[in-house]
């Protein structure tokens, strides 16, 4: 062999030497899955999945207590968070001007009434003489005509004095029911004038033991709900309760604000110590589904996706073979089944995409009602702190 060969092969076995000795160098200095990502054990558990909204609390009955007269308010007689009973007076009106009315009514209904007693008498003594033809048929009808005209006056007499005897009592205005005052709107020295409406001057809580919620819930939201179902509620007033109600309607008459549709759900619940109070926004969840003992992942691993899968989607679109636009025409139009997902699983050193069936989720976890991932595998829900390398691309999916 000649001198060059010889120097030629040498010179290629150096060359292969060290190219095998990088190669192996690189791979025995390759980061593993576990130094490289953050792991998470798949395992069995429950898995409840819920719907929220915010709404308002409110009493069952609250009544609107107003007045049926004008006037100024002369006394009060109850204040905000006082207890009243049924039929209790609660503030009164000036009542000058009623009681003089009142008073007119019932002189006029005294004056009408000796009218009255003179007919009467004068058709007896007309039937008399008419008996002894003493006077005409003509005399005895006028006598008639005369009593029936003041029994008449009488009784429009009567409806007047009765209705200012109302107006008077109205003055004073009562409680309709049992309960605790809320708001008081009027102070003393107030002028109300009941014209086209009656103004509300007091409400009041009828019971407070028991106390409704009335929420607005989206429409993707109100499918799953129904009435009798279990609720959890908390308010700002006491961050470190939980309270519990029922829902007890779903309404059918829908809200359109902004192009947003929502359905009022009434949630009703028992208030026995009186912490709740009317006007608190309540932050309500309701349990629609509950899955026990079933595979949950963490929805961070259906989240992630890792770096090289996104670069060879790059190499694939830029490649010019006319392979991925031929795969990205057949993708066009195509409706991405939301209830699939992929998972990344440890294998070995190094990870691989796992197709799965996702069933609820509570936001946190997900169920995985289907596919080949099962209890005890390994899957990647993100980079680990100070990974080397390109980072993850981690999207948002929707499932």
């Amino acid at each position: 062999m000649k001198p060059i060969a010889r120097l030629a092969l040498a010179a290629l076995v150096v060359i292969a030497l060290g190219t095998g000795a990088v190669i192996a160098y690189r791979l025995a200095s390759a980061p593993t899955p576990e130094q490289r990502y953050r792991l998470q054990t798949v395992e069995k558990g429950d898995i409840v999945q819920s719907v929220s909204a915010n709404g308002t609390l409110n009493p069952i009955v609250l009544v609107n207590v107003g007045t049926q007269v004008s006037g100024t308010v002369t006394r009060l007689f109850v204040d905000f968070n006082d207890k009243v009973e049924k039929g209790q007076a609660l503030l009164e009106l000036d009542q000058s001007l009623f009681a003089a009315q009142a008073r007119q009514s019932e002189a006029n209904v005294i004056n009408i009434r000796t009218s009255l007693d003179l007919a009467r008498a004068t058709e007896a003594r007309m039937q008399a003489l008419f008996a002894q033809e003493y006077v005409s048929r003509q005399d005895l009808d006028q006598a008639v005509q005369a009593r029936r005209s003041a029994e008449a006056q009488y009784a429009q007499a009567k409806a007047a004095a009765d209705k200012d005897r109302v107006n008077l009592g109205y003055t004073t205005i009562r409680s309709p029911v049992s309960g605790i005052v809320v708001d008081r709107v009027v102070d003393l020295g107030q002028t109300v004038a009941a014209s086209l409406q009656t103004p509300t001057l007091i409400k009041i809580a009828q019971d407070l033991s028991e106390m409704r919620i009335d929420t607005s819930f989206a429409e993707a939201d109100v499918g799953k709900i129904r009435e009798g179902q279990k609720v959890r509620f908390t308010v700002d007033a006491f961050p470190d309760r939980s309270f519990t109600g029922e829902v007890q309607q779903v309404r059918m008459n829908a809200t359109v604000t902004q192009n947003v549709v929502t359905y009022n759900v009434r949630v009703s619940l028992q208030n026995p110590d009186h912490m709740l109070l009317p006007g608190m926004t309540a932050y309500v969840n309701i349990a629609v589904a509950r899955r026990d003992d079933v595979l949950v992942v963490p929805n961070a691993a259906l989240r992630f996706k890792p770096a090289d899968a996104a670069d060879k989607r790059e190499d694939a679109a830029g490649n010019g073979n006319g392979a991925a636009a031929g795969e990205e025409g057949r993708g066009k139009g195509r409706k991405r089944d939301q209830r699939s997902g992929t998972v990344y699983v440890v294998d070995g050193k190094t990870i691989k995409p796992v197709a799965v069936q996702i069933g609820i989720t509570d936001n946190r976890n997900t169920e995985i009602s289907g596919g080949d991932l099962k209890a005890g595998d390994r899957v990647v829900v993100g980079d680990a702190p100070g990974a080397a390398g390109k980072p993850s691309s981690v999207g948002v999916r929707l499932f």
